[in-house]
């Protein structure tokens, strides 16, 4: 491994890192989703010479100092668990738009980690890539959450059961699509805490409580309808949706046209719904599509499935 390290024109490789939906409605910071798309791609390269060397492919005019780029703070953590000199090359292009509610900052921190363990013979374990990770978010949004990075590294659901100690759950799932729309404004996952309610009333956590505990009930029974039943936020969703026009009619008008259900992917503006058949999650897309239409709001929209591999190495150089 070190001669790698040390080696003009060390390895590298490149990394698909998997767009994700945090929180599934009712499971604020404790459950993830990874999709199938969009994906980041990122080069990542043993340089002769310790240090971090970030590049991006992209309009989107993010830091390339390592300590305030989210990839970058996740490599600096690992490289301080890994003890020995080291260095890495980071090539970013980003195709999951920052701001979206898709997990952007956590498919850059998790690529990095994943690529840079892989260069250095895979000395870490998931979680150990997790809890690098997570500094990225820390970056990003000045908190410390897995929702995102846990599915973007494991693949498929999460369950975050702990954050300190860390303690991931993978969960089953039947096959579900997932429709996407996402509205081209931003909302920033700093400024989406900031509104949230810092206390709530009993009566609404023990409802909150029954949907989560519902919602992995449903995953694991492959049940569609308890699925559908628990996918309902009393806490977040209220204050949160009116930062995203259009969000009650598209959820009313997708679950008219047969959506198990959905709401915010993330903090927003991203809005998602599962559905059991492809030409339910079609039919969804052309319910967003009216609706951004006619609000004059410019959007992105995808119909697609569940990542059960997570960010992976697809081409070592």
């Amino acid at each position: 491994m070190a001669n790698d390290v040390n080696t003009p024109g060390g390895k590298g490789v490149q990394v698909f890192a998997p767009a994700t939906v945090a929180n599934l409605v009712c499971g604020f910071d404790v459950l993830g989703m990874a999709l199938q798309q969009p994906q980041d791609v990122m080069t990542v390269r043993l340089r002769e010479e310790p240090g971090i060397v970030i590049q991006h492919a992209d309009g989107y005019q993010l830091p390339v100092e390592p300590e305030k780029n989210v990839a970058g703070a996740s490599l600096l953590a690992l490289m301080d668990e890994w003890k020995e000199k080291v260095g890495f090359e980071v090539f970013i292009d980003k195709r999951i738009k920052p701001g979206s509610g898709l997990g952007s900052s956590a498919a850059s921190s998790a690529g990095a980690v994943v690529a840079a363990n892989h260069l250095l013979g895979n000395p870490f374990s998931k979680e150990d890539l997790v809890r690098f990770a997570m500094n990225g978010e820390k970056v990003a949004s000045g908190v410390k959450h897995a929702d995102n990075i846990a599915p973007c590294i494991y693949g498929g659901i999460t369950l975050i059961r702990s954050i300190f100690p860390l303690d991931i759950v993978q969960l089953t799932a039947p096959p579900l699509y997932v429709t996407v729309v996402h509205p081209q404004i931003e909302v920033r996952t700093s400024d989406a805490r900031q509104i949230l309610r810092k206390e709530v009333q009993l009566k609404a956590a023990i409802k909150q409580w029954g949907n989560i505990a519902g919602l992995v009930a449903g995953f694991m029974k492959n049940d569609y309808g308890l699925i559908g039943r628990s996918l309902e936020d009393v806490i977040i969703e209220p204050v949160r949706s009116i930062l995203i026009p259009g969000f009650d009619d598209v959820k009313k008008k997708s679950k008219d046209a047969g959506a198990l259900g959905g709401g915010i992917s993330g903090s927003g503006p991203s809005i998602f719904m599962l559905s059991k058949e492809e030409y339910v999650a079609k039919g969804v897309e052309e319910v967003m599509i009216d609706v951004y239409t006619r609000l004059g709001i410019e959007f992105k929209t995808y119909v697609t499935m569940i990542n059960y591999s997570g960010a992976k190495v697809v081409d070592v150089q």
